[in-house]
């Protein structure tokens, strides 16, 4: 067996992990390997195959993307809107890789840092980097500098900072703008401002973007929705495009134009 394929799994969606027995079998049958519990391990594989929901995608993409390898989105979530395959289409999805089939989508990835440079934590977003505020705070404010020019942001609820591929998400609950993946740009969209003029905008992915709290003791930043720290009144993030790039799978016949169409239709 020379070729390998990796799983990406959340038990908690899948449930019972046997129902991925018939997916195993069949690599199987074609004399792949199967990694179970990948988990940004050296190995050398052709791909990753995530079973969950986005936020399994979205981490499974993060991990694999500093070795170069596509991840495969199986939905055992909700909505979905970044998994490529519902779960009762998988054999047929694989069959389509096996013949190539396919294409490979390398998608905007962000690069959060906060701190002094030397010592800077650092965080990468697929999708969003999102500052809210603390319950205790009424409203926050920020000040908002795009490559140390600032810009207008009025006070409100907080700030969503995410790639074209996150514009679909949280972004676009706010009242942001849906931006095709091939575009290399960067939304800002406020969450509650206290200003009728404030807008979501769109920015060059070239743009360093600097985030300070300038007014309330502290608010609440994520990273794809998953990992979370504090920041606290003079603390200032920076957010870059990342120098790494996720790569999606996705199948011939399943454009972005049409999954948004699928995914996003009233319900």
């Amino acid at each position: 067996m020379d070729k390998k394929v990796g799983f990406w799994i959340n038990s908690r969606r899948v449930g019972d992990l046997s129902r991925l027995d018939s997916i195993k079998a069949w690599f199987a049958e074609r004399g792949w390997q199967v990694l179970p519990e990948w988990r940004s391990r050296p190995d050398k594989i052709e791909f990753l195959l995530s079973f969950g929901g986005d936020g399994t995608f979205l981490e499974a993409a993060r991990e694999a993307a500093p070795y170069d390898i596509p991840v495969l989105g199986v939905n055992y979530g909700k909505l979905g809107f970044l998994c490529e395959v519902e779960q009762d289409g998988v054999i047929a999805a694989l069959e389509k890789i096996l013949r190539r089939e396919f294409v490979v989508e390398r998608r905007l990835m962000l690069l959060a840092s906060l701190g002094l440079p030397r010592d800077a934590r650092r965080h990468v977003a697929l999708n969003d980097v999102v500052f809210n505020r603390d319950l205790r705070e009424s409203t926050v404010k920020f000040r908002v500098c795009l490559s140390g020019e600032a810009i207008a942001s009025p006070p409100g609820d907080g700030l969503i900072i995410a790639t074209p591929t996150g514009s679909t998400a949280y972004s676009l609950s706010a009242g942001g703008p849906v931006v095709s993946p091939d575009v290399e740009a960067i939304v800002l969209t406020p969450l509650a401002p206290h200003a009728l003029a404030a807008r979501p905008m769109v920015v060059s992915a070239g743009e360093e973007i600097t985030v300070t709290l300038e007014k309330g003791d502290r608010c609440h930043v994520t990273f794809d929705g998953g990992d979370k720290t504090e920041l606290t009144q003079g603390e200032t993030v920076s957010v870059v495009k990342a120098p790494l790039k996720a790569k999606l799978l996705r199948l011939e016949l399943r454009g972005f134009q049409r999954m948004a169409r699928e995914k996003l239709r009233d319900r």
